[in-house]
């Protein structure tokens, strides 16, 4: 780890948390993964400098919350895409009928083109 002031380590964690936002917010999730190793790496450089301004260090935490919220949407919006894509896959094997005394039906749709049923 070199030798540098609190002011450049801030300055260069600053830019590379605007450069995860702008990842974030455009869905380029292949770029987030590649500054993971150089954030990690930034902070624990800042985390062994003894003077640090605190005001910078608020603006600079208020960011990494603001991205890790961004985050965790970004996160929540993978996972609903995944179960909606799960539910027409399904949709496509099975269909899903009721007679007409409200007992439930499963209709498997197999590969072949051809229909199973089952109660």
């Amino acid at each position: 780890m070199t030798d540098r002031t609190s002011t450049y380590v801030m300055a260069d964690l600053d830019e590379l948390l605007e450069l995860e936002r702008q990842a974030l917010l455009t869905g380029n999730l292949e770029k987030i993964g590649r500054l993971i190793d150089r954030k990690e790496s930034l902070i624990d450089e800042l985390s062994v400098i003894e003077a640090v301004d605190a005001s910078e260090l608020a603006e600079l935490n208020d960011k990494v919350k603001r991205n890790q919220g961004l985050l965790d949407h970004a996160l929540q919006g993978i996972r609903s895409v995944s179960s909606r894509l799960a539910a027409m896959r399904r949709v496509k094997r099975t269909l899903d009928t009721y007679d007409s005394s409200g007992s439930k039906q499963s209709i498997i749709l197999t590969k072949d083109g051809s229909v199973e049923k089952r109660a």
